[in-house]
């Protein structure tokens, strides 16, 4: 039986990774950060040596866009030199590896879904930083190095877009969304169900795990809202400019599943029903999740 390893097990996405393997009875490891730290080098080597893992998921990273601008170095050792730990160790003994990537390394201004071939150019640090962790994982295993690029997730462990939607409905009259951005909101459940069939199938290289269609934030919002019961007009439309950010925010963050063609494995279905069978695990009448 393939043995499993799980970095950042504790994050909202690898808790989901977690449980869909526990579900298919696999042996799996997952270390949160107290446990390893993928920036340190000799630790990472020494559990893999010793656990010698088939298939190693990469879900550890730096994920707070607007810090990294201004701490583009702390956030590359862990996005960058973190995933080439991971992906060393890998190589030394024969494993698979799933580096989980973005959106954000593109630069946001397509208007079509970014084909998985796509030249990159990220215009962030975090961007950057995701990049270079991507570029690691392919060069150093390309036989068996699999990229997974997604974006604008939700789940149960949270934070999220649309846990901040549910807490805003009850404590605002109105709330005012950007427009001018769109993206494919992806349930974390589904996307751990994605990692896990791809690396199972024998998919390798880049891979974009997203919902299907497209939304902007304020279109999510205003479902968010209807899945409530309340009025979608207290969800009201606004542009970017009106939310200034040291990291600029893609425009465009439409991904493409052209890959999956020939695979065993279907792309994630319409946003929409994503979130509707997601939501039992995000939102109760007691406000308990």
């Amino acid at each position: 039986m393939t043995r499993w390893l799980v970095a950042g097990a504790g994050g909202m996405l690898g808790e989901d990774v977690m449980a869909g393997l526990r579900a298919r009875g696999e042996t799996v490891l997952g270390p949160r950060r107290r446990e390893l730290d993928i920036t340190d080098a000799g630790a990472v080597h020494a559990l893999i040596a010793d656990y010698r893992p088939g298939v190693v998921i990469n879900c550890a990273a730096w994920t707070a866009v607007d810090a990294a601008e201004a701490q583009e170095v702390q956030a590359l050792a862990v996005n960058g030199r973190g995933a080439q730990n991971l992906a060393a160790a890998c190589a030394e003994v024969g494993a698979v590896m799933a580096q989980i990537s973005t959106d954000y390394v593109f630069d946001g201004t397509a208007s079509r879904p970014y084909a998985e071939t796509h030249d990159p150019a990220p215009r962030t640090a975090y961007g950057r930083t995701k990049l270079a962790g991507e570029r690691a994982v392919l060069s150093l295993l390309p036989d068996d190095g699999l990229v997974i690029r997604t974006a604008w997730l939700y789940g149960r462990g949270g934070p999220s877009f649309v846990h901040t939607m549910i807490k805003l409905a009850g404590s605002r009259p109105s709330v005012d969304v950007v427009a001018d951005q769109h993206g494919q909101p992806s349930w974390t459940g589904d996307v751990a169900d994605q990692v896990i069939k791809l690396a199972a199938a024998g998919a390798r290289g880049i891979f974009h795990a997203t919902s299907s269609g497209q939304a902007s934030w304020f279109e999510l919002a205003r479902h968010v809202f209807e899945l409530l019961g309340t009025d979608q007009e207290r969800v009201r439309p606004t542009t970017s400019e009106a939310y200034p950010r040291p990291a600029p925010r893609p425009a465009w963050s439409v991904l493409g599943h052209d890959r999956y063609r020939g695979l065993p494995v279907a792309p994630i279905g319409d946003w929409r029903d994503a979130l509707r069978r997601a939501w039992p695990t995000l939102w109760c009448p007691s406000g308990k999740r």
